[in-house]
């Protein structure tokens, strides 16, 4: 019992010292399929770690919970071709900042238009997977001159919590544990944690080899990063009261794009969107999960392009 007591008092004290440790020092290079160079800027304070390849019209690519900008490693040569590809980790994800604030979706949304203005980029194609998708539909609602055009991959339907499938991700945003609690357990056993969500998210389990099991776990390892992960079960409701009922007055042009093996929001939820808003078309990415751009980028990025394309 008491070799079980130092262990979890050790475990404690390096949770909360690895908590108080001053940002990381950024990286000069993003770890992925190729070697792109770490921009950062200063937005509310904050630094904001992102990649920017390429000339012409600007496309920012947005990930989803839990992610970082390493879900649009495919895209950045296929898009750079033709666009400006901007990919930012948001605040409190990644290499980015991770501030203690509420992370409500205003909150988001303005951290998202402060990093367009630093960038001097006054309108940009989004595109956001899983709940970067509601970040895109909340900036088309709310900053609609800001967006050219507007790409939803796997996410974010209204009534978020009936459409989720994935039990690990609903307890995720459910539960009632102390974040202190969760980080220790994040670091006891956040590397099975990370393969056992990996494999629900991802439909092609030869997809997750060491390498991509690894490069999760050191973004999982970062400091201050499951407190901002806690916060979005709390700011649900904000979505579905002052967003998702405004989803069927967007008239940006809208492509919608879904797994059709998605485990976390089914194909339905998809088509559900697609209903939803005016201007948009749909279509299912075969043997694909969650994150369809890192499952099949050859079908993605054909789609990317052909939509964004004058």
């Amino acid at each position: 019992m008491q070799a079980f007591l130092r262990i979890i008092l050790g475990g404690i004290y390096c949770m909360l010292a690895a908590s108080c440790t001053t940002p990381d020092t950024l990286p000069l290079w993003f770890d992925a399929v190729e070697h792109l160079p770490v921009n950062s800027v200063t937005v509310n304070g904050q630094r904001i770690a992102y990649l920017d390849r390429g000339a012409g019209p600007a496309v920012v690519l947005i990930h989803g919970f839990g992610g970082s900008m390493w879900q649009w490693e495919h895209q950045q040569a296929a898009l750079a071709q033709h666009f400006r590809v901007i990919t930012p980790d948001l605040p409190g994800s990644g290499l980015s900042d991770k501030p203690d604030i509420a992370y409500t979706p205003e909150e988001m949304l303005q951290f998202l238009a402060g990093f367009l203005d630093a960038l001097r980029i006054p309108q940009a194609a989004l595109a956001g997977n899983s709940m970067g998708a509601g970040l895109a539909i909340g900036m088309a609602l709310d900053y609609p001159d800001r967006v050219s055009k507007l790409i939803l991959i796997s996410g974010l339907p209204p009534q978020v919590m009936e459409h989720l499938t994935n039990p690990s991700i609903k307890r995720a945003l459910t539960t009632s544990t102390p974040s202190w609690l969760v980080s220790f357990g994040n670091w006891l056993f956040g590397g099975l944690m990370i393969d056992k969500i990996l494999k629900e998210i991802v439909y092609d389990h030869t997809l997750l080899t060491p390498a991509v099991l690894e490069r999760s776990n050191r973004n999982r390892q970062r400091p201050g990063l499951i407190k901002p992960l806690m916060t979005v079960g709390d700011n649900l409701p904000a979505w579905e009261e002052h967003y998702a009922p405004r989803i069927k007055t967007i008239t940006h042009p809208t492509l919608i794009l879904w797994g059709e093996e998605d485990r976390v929001f089914p194909i339905k939820a998809g088509k559900l969107l697609h209903g939803l808003i005016l201007k948009s078309t749909f279509a299912g990415i075969p043997r694909a999960g969650h994150i369809p751009q890192w499952e099949q980028p050859e079908l993605v990025n054909a789609q990317l392009r052909s939509f964004l394309l004058p």
